[in-house]
């Protein structure tokens, strides 16, 4: 009996073991650093113009002193946890490819290295915390992919499951592809916008426009279905092919409500980003909780009893 859509009903090859310890390993040191680092930006929050100037003094000293520990704490967490984000990138540019990983490692680039350079000169904003913050969340998101790919790869229904899943997947990926070359094109024209009215603010803006254009939801959306219908089949092994079928049908319905909802979400919150009301971390956190809305949606998809008891299993009616 399946405990969630994310259990592995089969046998892990050694490789497959030792990737999924890597991934947690650095989904560990990301959010372990991530909280450090946002400890340690609490400084630059509370910081006024208004408090006298050997308060002022003090604090700013803190700052500093801050932004360099958090500057290196934050270089493990670019180089060893966001790894696989930079190969992908780089696999994808060689080979005249947009993926999302692309926009994901341009959105940190931008926050990282302006944020170094910051710290050096000791002039200008850093965000180190929305740096660590994205990598953390972006890397949640991507193990619950990852488990949920790995769920349904399963050959018990074999052509069954085929059949439904690359037709969901190819459209997905087309949806996503063109999200991604829309929102680059965004961020860079109002990113040219804000620099050209107001410099110091279009670093800040661009930065969280290139967070929002990480389709993490939607490269979410159909694998979570997809596994969620994997485990109600592993639940109930002998349903009909009339229960089959009912629970096919909501699985495509629940993909593109997921698909389209995060689309939706995208479309509210980019305008909010373009003038400058969303700042980098609070785009982080939007991106981890289209994620997590996407996840518990699917839930929903493998919770729901269908009205048949002579089976006593958990078929999903839609």
């Amino acid at each position: 009996m399946a405990k969630s859509f994310f259990s592995i009903n089969r046998a892990l090859t050694p490789e497959q073991i030792s990737a999924r310890r890597r991934s947690l390993a650095r989904l560990g040191l990301a959010w372990l650093v991530m909280m450090q680092v946002m400890m340690f930006a609490l400084p630059g929050y509370l910081r006024r113009d208004a408090y006298m100037h050997d308060d002022l003094d003090v604090m700013d000293k803190a700052i500093t002193f801050m932004s360099w520990i958090s500057l290196c704490m934050t270089i493990p967490v670019l180089l060893y946890c966001a790894w696989p984000i930079w190969r992908g990138a780089m696999r994808a540019m060689s080979r005249h490819h947009m993926t999302m990983d692309v926009p994901v490692a341009i959105s940190i680039a931008a926050s990282f290295f302006p944020s170094m350079y910051a710290t050096f000169t000791g002039q200008g904003e850093v965000y180190y915390d929305s740096v660590t913050m994205f990598i953390a969340f972006l890397l949640t998101a991507r193990f619950f992919e990852e488990r949920a790919r790995m769920a349904v790869d399963d050959e018990q229904f074999g052509s069954a499951l085929e059949a439904l899943r690359a037709p969901l997947m190819q459209y997905a990926d087309r949806i996503a592809f063109w999200f991604v070359i829309v929102q680059l094109s965004i961020a860079a024209v109002v990113g040219a916008w804000w620099w050209g009215t107001s410099p110091e603010y279009a670093l800040s803006v661009t930065v969280s426009l290139l967070v929002m254009s990480c389709p993490c939801a939607l490269s979410l959306a159909t694998p979570v279905s997809l596994a969620a219908t994997h485990a109600t089949l592993g639940a109930c092994p002998d349903m009909t092919p009339a229960q089959m079928q009912k629970l096919f049908a909501g699985t495509r319905r629940v993909s593109l409500q997921n698909l389209y909802g995060s689309l939706i979400f995208h479309l509210i919150t980019t305008p909010l980003a373009a003038v400058g009301l969303v700042t980098p971390w609070l785009a982080a956190i939007a991106m981890f909780v289209s994620s997590m809305a996407v996840i518990l949606n699917a839930w929903r998809l493998y919770r729901m009893p269908a009205p048949d008891q002579q089976k006593n299993a958990a078929v999903v009616a839609g």
